[in-house]
């Protein structure tokens, strides 16, 4: 079935006007001021003015949950598909995190798996916080090259008393082993970092790429708004060509220590000469928050991917002259940090993965993955 979408206000991230845009087989097919097509197998949809917009690319989710800090009642619980479909995120990418124990690979993969089978083009990272890295098949490249689903590393965390203290030549061989699963398997072979609160901060991504033949871009670190420290450090990976991404999801008591809310943290790499094309957001979902209560740990929530969305409706009612930045690195920015071809944009070639937008309110009506429709317009998860 061909479905086309009339009279959209296309934002691909970038704004194009009002266009039609014609699906195909999971795939668009053409995008135009208009497009003339009738037929007894064309579903037709008048967007009445409603924005189009890729699906987010979320670049660091737990589908099978994290947590556990702090015992077993502190786990988080799985993710399913309507989370991530109702939150407008049609390419989550999965890991592990500080629990490789009670967590694996497997249940990981399995998932994912299980995202992909129910319409959500899901992805995940070979290995953990740890390292060595835990891995599928033995080996770093032979996962990334032999199993479809990885495409990197991650969560790596250096600079946090939860980390390995890895190393300088650890992490150098960890992001090599990568690269060459990735030139193997056509892939980006992308080290996702976890960087936590530290004095080192960056340090131990620098001090690896330092003497090496990598890339900057071979290491992509994550929660860099944790201060403002570190987000300065993170302009300066950003200008030598590295991708940075700012953590979402966060808690009063989280900014109360430090974290620097998203919308704030982007403005300020953008003020500092950061590439706006190589910041991205993620929600960290399923990653637990911390609720402390006179400085002693009382529980954990689980982040949700409704923070990006949530984001999305902040700029738009509060920093408009923003939107296309934050677009971007909702969805362009993080698909070309993570060699995910075909994703975060809207042209002729790429996959249908569109969001339909009322950006008076910045309530999603619709959700369609590889052509599906996933939320509205019959599809199987609401609205």
């Amino acid at each position: 079935m061909l479905t086309l979408i009339t009279n959209a206000e296309v934002h691909a991230p970038e704004p194009l006007g009002q266009r039609d845009v014609l699906i195909a087989d999971g795939r668009i097919a053409a995008v135009a001021e208009t497009i003339e097509l009738s037929g007894s197998g064309l579903e037709r949809l008048d967007a009445e003015g409603r924005w189009l917009l890729p699906g987010f690319v979320d670049a660091l989710t737990h589908p099978c949950g994290g947590g556990g800090e702090g015992g077993f009642g502190n786990r988080t619980p799985e993710l399913g598909t309507a989370d991530f479909a109702r939150a407008g995120v049609t390419c989550p990418v999965g890991a592990l995190g500080t629990d490789s124990i009670t967590r694996s690979l497997e249940v990981l993969y399995g998932s994912v798996m299980m995202l992909r089978a129910q319409g959500i083009d899901a992805h995940m990272y070979t290995g953990s916080y740890r390292v060595p890295p835990p891995t599928l098949t033995g080996d770093i490249a032979r996962d990334i090259t032999l199993v479809q689903p990885v495409i990197g590393v991650g969560e790596v965390a250096v600079s946090d008393h939860r980390s390995s203290q890895p190393g300088s030549d650890e992490l150098r061989r960890l992001a090599a082993d990568s690269r060459l699963g990735g030139v193997l398997s056509g892939k980006a072979g992308t080290v996702l970092v976890h960087v936590g609160d530290g004095d080192s901060r960056l340090a131990p991504l620098r001090d690896a790429l330092d003497g090496s033949d990598l890339p900057n871009h071979s290491f992509f670190p994550t929660h860099v708004n944790r201060s403002r420290a570190l987000l300065d450090e993170a302009a300066g990976f950003a200008r030598q060509g590295a991708w940075v991404d700012i953590t979402v999801s966060t808690t009063p008591e989280l900014v109360a220590a430090g974290d620097i809310p998203a919308l704030e943290a982007l403005q300020y790499l953008l003020s500092t000469g950061a590439p706006a094309e190589h910041i991205s957001l993620s929600s960290d979902a399923g990653g637990s928050l911390p609720l402390y209560r006179d400085g002693e740990l009382k529980g954990l929530t689980a982040a949700s991917p409704a923070c990006l969305l949530e984001l999305l409706r902040q700029t738009l009612a509060q920093e408009p002259s923003l939107t296309t930045e934050v677009l971007s690195a909702l969805t362009a920015n993080p698909a070309a940090a993570l060699g995910l071809t075909g994703k975060g944009r809207i042209g002729a070639g790429v996959d249908a993965d569109l969001l339909l937008l009322d950006p008076a309110g910045g309530e999603l009506s619709a959700v369609m993955a590889a052509g599906r429709w996933l939320v509205g317009n019959g599809g199987p998860y609401g609205y």
